[in-house]
């Protein structure tokens, strides 16, 4: 008999279509991470519309529904998120930390939003596994926050859902999110500080640093490995000078690919049912605490720098520690750039900014280690 979907839209499909629409509309209006906005949106229409059997599990008369094989071969299982992190260690520079190793302090400090919404949570109620699934928003890391969430709490798509949601919105909304909090933690006289120019850094140092960041780490926090692992192998792909080709295609066509899969995988999981709960609202709001508590636990750092330096570091590079690359340090540069026209943050805030990326993903590695 012939079913139609008009008839079995429930008020939660209707909810969540719009929720999908919105996401549309910021991701192409508003130019807000269109990448993946755009995808996930769509698929949450996808995901929503009655009777299609598009995130059906499979049945012994039916096959698997589109969006549930995605999600279950692809993102549940971790490769997506670890091919995000290669294509994002191909459009990496680390010559900003390199040339100032003592900024990596500062994308570790911007860590502790992580464990502080860790704690937060715990004490609104959540487990220990979902508390340390929401803390990873603090990290301002999509494909972390994911990887972690499937981890910690691979059997409640709700949890997974909506900790996603919160770490892309809010990197999204790095630039309205962080120049208050930046602000109120320094002066204006701090604001003003221009940094002088950074030491050139040699070739020999790019190639070597991916190598021994990932022996380091997989010899201290083998569960941060994958993440990182992945992370340098594409950073070393970009500066070896000799593996154009597969730099080119781990920071473009399979970078799309996967972000595309990442949309629809997420989509699958944004269904009214394990959407439109009372801990989702935690949740968001949650990842707003995470991600304020972070930046201000990196330019509070900053401070501490400024202190030592006698005034030559403006502290307001800590707060690019989260790592939102590069959002953070554009809002530092322009933060600077209104207090003196003269002054060029960028590459002193990309110092701590890409440290951050290697601090949420040991983070997560850290987590995962002594919770999963």
């Amino acid at each position: 008999m012939l079913e139609i979907g008009l008839f079995a839209l429930t008020w939660q499909s209707i909810v969540m279509i719009a929720i999908g629409l919105l996401l549309i509309y910021l991701g192409i209006a508003k130019n807000m991470e269109p990448l993946l906005l755009g995808p996930i949106g769509f698929a949450v229409i996808l995901a929503n519309l009655p009777l299609t059997g598009i995130t059906a599990a499979p049945t012994v008369e039916v096959g698997p529904g589109l969006l549930y094989i995605v999600y279950e071969e692809l993102i549940a299982t971790g490769i997506v998120p670890l091919i995000i992190f290669l294509g994002i260690g191909t459009m990496t520079d680390f010559s900003p930390l390199l040339a100032n190793p003592k900024t990596f302090l500062l994308g570790a400090a911007a860590q502790v939003g992580i464990f502080l919404a860790l704690g937060l949570a715990i004490i609104i109620g959540f487990d220990l596994n979902a508390a340390a699934s929401i803390g990873i928003i603090g990290g301002a890391d999509g494909p972390t926050a994911i990887y972690a969430a499937t981890r910690l709490v691979g059997d409640r798509p709700e949890i997974i859902a909506a900790v996603t949601v919160s770490a892309y919105s809010y990197m999204a909304l790095v630039p309205i999110i962080q120049p208050p909090i930046i602000k109120a933690l320094t002066t204006k006289k701090q604001r003003k500080i221009r940094m002088g120019k950074m030491r050139k850094v040699s070739r020999i140092e790019k190639i070597v640093f991916p190598i021994g960041v990932t022996i380091i780490v997989g010899l201290i926090v083998p569960d941060a490995l994958p993440l990182v692992g992945m992370l340098m192998l594409g950073n070393l792909f970009q500066v070896s000078g000799v593996m154009d080709r597969l730099s080119d295609v781990g920071g473009n066509a399979l970078m799309d690919i996967a972000t595309i899969m990442l949309g629809l995988g997420v989509g699958f999981l944004m269904t009214g049912d394990t959407f439109l709960q009372l801990e989702t609202l935690k949740i968001l709001l949650l990842g707003v605490f995470a991600f304020a508590t972070a930046t201000a636990g990196g330019t509070l750092f900053g401070q501490i720098f400024y202190k030592i330096s006698k005034g030559k570091i403006n502290p307001m590079i800590g707060g690019a520690g989260v790592s939102a690359v590069p959002m953070a340090s554009r809002v530092v540069q322009k933060m600077g750039q209104t207090e003196d026209a003269g002054s060029h943050l960028l590459m002193h805030a990309m110092g701590p900014n890409v440290a951050g990326v290697i601090g949420s993903a040991t983070a997560a590695g850290i987590l995962i280690g002594l919770i999963a």
